[in-house]
């Protein structure tokens, strides 16, 4: 048996009930209903896919501004222009082999996006 398993994954943020809303904009989640009811506004707001597919995502508020390059990060499938739209930014075009963009978040937090056309 392995000595652990994947439960979360969890993204920090300067404003990350901002950046709450825009994940869930972006990949249709919803924020997850407490049993005990609303929580702190301060505290780490929890995402969840409706559908149940998907991993869960923490955005968790953090004070300082990301300064270098995100060792892991989020793969989606989505329409690059829909993502533009939506407020990311290119980080590095698809291209030179790379059948993906690299893309970020508002708050410049990489991830790559791949082609609904394409993806697997």
């Amino acid at each position: 048996m392995a000595p652990a398993r994947f439960k979360d994954l969890c993204l920090d943020a300067a404003d990350h009930q901002a950046q709450a809303d825009w994940w869930c904009r972006t990949l249709g989640y919803v924020r997850h209903e407490f049993a005990d009811g609303p929580r702190d506004p301060a505290w780490p707001v929890l995402l969840e896919d409706p559908t149940g597919a998907g991993p869960a995502l923490w955005i968790n508020p953090v004070p300082e501004p990301k300064t270098v390059k995100n060792r892991m990060h989020v793969d989606v499938v989505g329409d690059r222009d829909e993502l533009l739209a939506a407020g990311a930014t290119v980080v590095l075009p698809r291209g030179e082999g790379r059948k993906w963009d690299v893309l970020a978040d508002p708050e410049g937090n990489e991830f790559c996006a791949f082609d609904p056309r394409e993806a697997g």
